[in-house]
């Protein structure tokens, strides 16, 4: 794959991860609307483990806490924050990881990646962090994460095996409804995507093995993405204590608007 492919797949990705408008299905939509050749799903989670090394050094305190804290689980203790957050995480982890099973199996997780299943995604989820940004209480913080928020918490990061909805985007939305402050909802989605993240990675990288894409190309896409991304957060998770969703929601109803207009009319 050429360079500069490899460069604008690390570079949107490492962008887009933390923000509210899916890195994926901007990474799909990336050869739809260019016409270059498709980077492929072992490329995008490339991209994604890139974003990985970056969530993991800007939280390692969490991520720290909760490694010590699986040592805890595995003798049957959870007395610790760190111990409480891994189970949290684990539990948050099993539906997106059976979902997208699922999908794999059934081939449907190719079936969705289409301009006109983006823009639908894109509109509709949008329309929605809007009214949880907007109506839901905004009280809680990480450290109140129970285990019944983490399973509803769960499920809605399941939701965003479906191109263009947004991880990160969803998983907020879901901890805004709950009642979880911007900055802590961030906090949380960026936290759940760890174990999402190597989950997808781990089965991505039988095909790295099978040879099917170059290690060099994977290579430079995970280094590229991470440094993209290791900004970005920084960037986004300053400003989410004074700025709302709203900027977000605008882009992704227009993006939205947009590509559902192309997928209907065969433009791309």
């Amino acid at each position: 794959m050429p360079l500069f492919h490899l460069i604008l797949v690390a570079l949107i990705q490492g962008i887009t991860e933390f923000l509210p408008v899916s890195s994926s299905g901007h990474l799909i939509l990336l050869p739809r609307l260019t016409g270059m050749e498709d980077q492929g799903i072992v490329i995008d989670v490339a991209a994604h483990v890139g974003t990985l090394f970056a969530v993991v050094l800007f939280f390692w305190g969490d991520v720290r806490a909760a490694l010590f804290g699986l040592g805890r689980l595995a003798r049957g203790k959870v007395d610790t924050q760190g111990a409480w957050l891994a189970l949290c995480l684990i539990i948050a982890t099993v539906p997106v990881i059976v979902a997208g099973l699922i999908l794999k199996v059934t081939g449907l997780a190719d079936a969705m990646r289409s301009v006109t299943v983006i823009g639908w995604t894109m509109l509709l989820f949008g329309v929605l962090l809007y009214f949880a940004d907007q109506r839901a209480p905004q009280e809680k913080t990480q450290a109140e994460w129970s285990i019944k928020d983490a399973v509803r918490l769960g499920l809605w990061q399941a939701v965003a095996l479906i191109p263009g909805t947004s991880r990160s985007g969803i998983t907020i939305t879901g901890a805004l409804f709950h009642g979880y402050t911007r900055h802590d909802a961030a906090k949380i989605a960026m936290l759940m995507s760890i174990p999402t993240i190597i989950a997808s990675g781990s089965l991505a990288g039988l095909d790295l093995i099978g040879g099917d894409v170059p290690l060099r190309d994977a290579t430079i896409v995970i280094a590229l993405s991470f440094l993209s991304a290791l900004a970005a957060l920084a960037f986004m998770m300053r400003l989410l204590r004074s700025v709302s969703f709203t900027p977000y929601v605008i882009y992704r109803v227009i993006l939205g608007i947009v590509l559902i207009w192309v997928g209907y009319t065969g433009w791309a």
